[in-house]
This record gives C-alpha cells, sequence and structure tokens, in this order.
C-alpha cells in the first residue's frame, strides 16, 4: 500500500458526561512531526496519542485536535453549593468594605466559581480511555484516506513512467542511424579542413567523437531506474524517500542524455523525460 503524507479525519463519541471530538489532519513533510490541540482536561492523554500516531505514521507533519465538551444536562443536574455561596457572599462583602470601588460579583462570575456546581470533576479514569479509543478509530480514517491519495499519486507516477518508456522505444531504434549520417558528414568536415591528412587519423577522430556521443548507456540506464520505479511502488510501504533519489538518478541520465545528443530526436526526446520526471517528482512529494 502506497500513503499519501495528506490527510484528514473526524469523529465524535457520545458520553453521558459530554462529547469527545478529534480532528485529524496532515501535509507534507520531510520528517514525522505533530502539532497538538488538547483541551485541559484531556492533557494528560498527549503522550499516549503521540505512541499511537507514531507507531502508524512515518513522515508528515500531524495536526490533532482533541476536544470534550460537557454535556447540557450535567450542568442542570447539578446543584449549587449553598456553602461556598454563602462563603463566598461574606468575602465579597469583606472586600468591599474594604474597596468600596470594586465592582461586586455577577450571577455569571459566581456560577463559573470552581465548585460552584458541587464536584463538577470529570472523571478521568473513564474520559482518558474513550478519548484514546476514538483517536485509535479517527487514525483508521485517516490511514484509508491517505492511502486513497496514495494509490492516485502512484497511478500518476506509473502514467508517467510508461510515456517514459515510450519515448525511449522510439527514439532508441532511430538512434545508429542518425549518429552514423552525423559520424560520415563529420568525416567529410575533417577530410576537408586537415587536407593531407591520412584516412587513418580521420577515422581515429571519427571513432573517439563516436564514443563521446554513444548514448546506449544513459538509455539503458533509463530503463533499469524506471524499472526500480515500478518495483518500488509495487512493493508499497513508506517509499517517499527512495522514489526522490530514483527521480534525481533518471533527472541525471535524462541530462546527459542530452548533453551527448547530436541529432534532433534524441535532444526533444531528453527534454520531454525531463519534464516527465519533474512531474513524477511533484507527486512524489506527497507521498509517505
Amino acid at each position: 500500500m502506497i500513503y499519501s503524507m495528506t490527510g484528514f479525519a473526524a469523529r465524535t463519541f457520545d458520553l453521558e458526561c459530554g462529547a469527545l471530538h478529534i480532528e485529524l489532519k496532515s501535509v507534507n513533510s520531510r520528517y514525522l512531526d505533530f502539532q497538538f490541540r488538547v483541551c485541559e482536561e484531556l492533557r494528560v492523554a498527549e503522550p499516549a496519542l503521540r505512541e499511537i500516531f507514531g507507531a502508524k505514521l512515518t513522515r508528515g507533519k500531524l495536526e490533532c485536535r482533541l476536544g470534550f465538551s460537557a454535556s447540557s444536562t450535567r450542568l442542570q443536574s447539578s446543584a449549587i453549593n449553598a456553602e461556598l455561596l454563602q462563603r463566598l457572599k461574606l468575602l465579597e462583602a469583606q472586600v468591599r468594605s474594604e474597596l468600596p470601588q470594586s465592582a461586586p460579583l455577577t450571577v455569571s462570575d459566581v456560577l463559573r466559581w470552581p465548585g460552584m456546581f458541587g464536584d463538577d470533576s470529570l472523571d478521568l479514569d473513564a474520559l482518558v480511555p474513550a478519548a484514546l479509543g476514538l483517536a485509535k478509530d479517527a487514525l483508521e480514517d485517516f490511514t484509508a484516506s491517505r492511502a486513497r491519495e496514495g494509490e492516485k499519486l502512484a497511478a500518476v507516477i506509473l502514467e508517467r513512467v510508461a510515456r517514459m518508456r515510450e519515448l525511449v522505444r522510439d527514439v532508441e531504434p532511430r538512434i545508429p542511424a542518425a549518429q552514423a549520417a552525423f559520424q560520415e558528414k563529420l568525416k567529410q568536415r575533417l577530410a576537408e579542413a586537415l587536407g593531407s591528412a591520412d584516412d587513418e587519423r580521420i577515422r581515429q577522430e571519427v571513432a573517439v567523437f563516436a564514443v563521446r556521443i554513444d548514448v546506449a548507456e544513459e538509455l539503458a540506464r533509463l530503463s533499469t531506474h524506471l524499472d526500480e520505479v515500478e518495483r518500488v511502488l509495487r512493493a508499497g510501504g513508506a517509499c517517499g524517500k527512495r522514489l526522490d533519489f530514483l527521480m534525481q538518478e533518471l533527472n541525471r541520465e535524462a541530462n546527459t542524455l542530452g548533453s551527448k545528443s547530436v541529432v534532433t530526436e534524441v535532444s526533444q526526446t531528453a527534454m520531454e523525460l525531463k519534464l516527465l520526471i519533474e512531474q513524477m517528482r511533484e507527486q512524489i512529494q506527497n507521498l509517505e
């Protein structure tokens, strides 16, 4: 399976005390990088979340948003702490006697006061495992999203590989005849320039130049690298770095092919190959 580094997933899980929400999204990155946006109630779960995600991912910048929304019924069923309310009333009177200019407490201030509804703390022993279970479920959706995207990217890369093979296959049979014609033309020019030079020296000069313009080795290496690209894609897994390296090698051979070209057909083929390699490189930047 080929995975893209971009993906998205979101899930919600309802509890008696409220609802858990999680959202996962990722973008490209050379390394594995986590960014957590976790509510205070679930901050203790962050190390476990990091371990869960790290077991599945190898590259990419992952942002995880995890939140908790308390249910309204939980707040409504809570009774006001009369003792705390009376103590707060006495404290306010004492403060205002010393600081008459201070503003009085509002109803919302009183209702938000910690402990005003008795023991309103959350049961973390139950909440944290539920959050981790929700994270695992969301990670499955997230992984499936990345796999679908990776499959599309692999298909695009394989299309470019097929086109490159077609270009090499079309130009390869025409190279010997084109190079032979160029060598004959070169031989005539050398004979005219050297004048009295014997035929043996002209043949030597042409032979040396023929070696320099021979592109058979470059075409063979291009085919070998394309075989390796297909093999890596079939093997799946985290292959982005390997494919990126192969793009460098393909580009090197295409550049050499262009620099050694003495015929228009090979020069045009080298240009098209470089364009296809760049298109593949753009897609590979998204692969894990």
